[in-house]
């Protein structure tokens, strides 16, 4: 009987296979749940089909090439701000502003910039062409996939860390690698590249969206019946003409390709974002938490999983419009699309992610 009572002991305190968050990150490991590796692809997949629907209907000419332009621009600058001045509305502005998680993913960000741009430069890939490099290595797709992806996973939970990577990103890490860029070619040097970069930042309509939002958050402010039903609207749009145009983008992008760039100038800068970057964030994440900064497990989390995205495919555009080799751009870009779906997928089963 001694022996029957210490096996029901070991079976009463085994952890579960699953739980969110860095706590369950080592039990999921130890045991596979395939019932939950199932409910992670039945979110991921129909995302990941999405974007592929829109490379297929662009490559097939279903979507005339000429229609691509106006399709981002529908999301940028109507669907996609919208969505997100709803949720920043109904999330507390501590969230959306933590400190600790900016200060955590920021810093992940710029390692990653720098560390890129020192592996990539050769003869082949100069400054600028290693610049826009170290932004698809460091600039997840966070606004067109990430925050619809990670909301219906997590839920409200991941709305605060996915505003805080979204603002670090299009205010910090777009601004010096666009600055970087520009400073070589730039009359003014890089004081003038840098503060071209940053209007181009605040001209961009998503963070003043945020900002939107965050302010009927504070104030407890309501948009009238009719008013909230269009952004209903035109938010509840987003996801899927997000990630039908993520597609399309591609496509257009290796259309537009100026020359032909070897594997080894851009497979290792879609590694570098598909895993170097989730990982330096998972580890400064946990050292911030180690020193007692205000960061919980589930921050770290959700920061890691947004670092373990597909690189942003408006980037291939920047890179067209600054005269970088868009080509090379593209295909990082699209590397770390196809592969994400398996690595993303994976990471999300690592820390005990149950959707639902």
């Amino acid at each position: 009987m001694p022996h029957a009572r210490h096996r029901s002991q070991r079976r009463a305190t085994k952890p579960p296979p699953g739980g969110t968050g860095c706590d369950g990150l080592r039990p999921a490991l130890l045991q596979y749940s395939r019932p939950r590796m199932q409910a992670i692809f039945a979110v991921t997949a129909p995302f990941f089909a999405l974007v592929l629907c829109g490379y297929l209907a662009a490559r097939r000419h279903v979507l005339p090439e000429s229609a691509i332009p106006g399709l981002n621009a529908f999301v940028l600058y109507f669907a996609l701000p919208c969505m997100l001045f709803r949720l920043g509305a109904n999330t507390p502005i501590l969230e959306l502003l933590n400190p600790a998680v900016l200060l955590v993913y920021t810093g992940a960000a710029l390692l990653i910039v720098f560390f890129t741009i020192s592996v990539s430069l050769n003869e082949r890939v100069g400054l600028k062409d290693a610049a826009f490099g170290a932004l698809v290595a460091a600039f997840p797709n966070t606004g067109f996939m990430g925050v619809p992806l990670l909301v219906a996973m997590l839920k409200e939970a991941a709305v605060g860390p996915l505003i805080c990577t979204l603002l670090a990103d299009l205010f910090v890490t777009s601004s010096l690698c666009i600055a970087l860029a520009q400073a070589a070619g730039s009359e003014g040097g890089a004081k003038t590249a840098a503060l071209r970069a940053l209007r181009g930042a605040l001209s961009n309509p998503l963070p003043w969206s945020i900002a939107l939002g965050a302010l009927f958050s504070v104030s407890g402010l309501k948009l009238p019946g009719p008013a909230q039903a269009i952004v209903d609207l035109l938010a509840n749009a987003a996801t899927p003409v997000a990630l039908f145009t993520i597609g399309a983008v591609l496509f257009r992008a290796g259309q537009h390709a100026s020359r032909r760039t070897a594997p080894i100038d851009f497979v290792p800068v879609a590694l570098i974002k598909l895993l170097l970057h989730p990982l330096l964030v998972l580890a400064l994440g946990l050292g911030a938490k180690a020193l007692g900064l205000p960061i919980s497990s589930m921050q770290v989390m959700v920061l890691t999983l947004a670092a373990a995205l597909p690189s942003a495919s408006n980037v291939s555009l920047l890179a067209e419009r600054y005269g970088a080799d868009n080509g090379r751009i593209a295909r990082i870009i699209m590397t770390s699309t196809v592969l994400a779906f398996l690595s993303f997928s994976l990471l999300a089963w690592a820390f005990g992610v149950q959707p639902g």
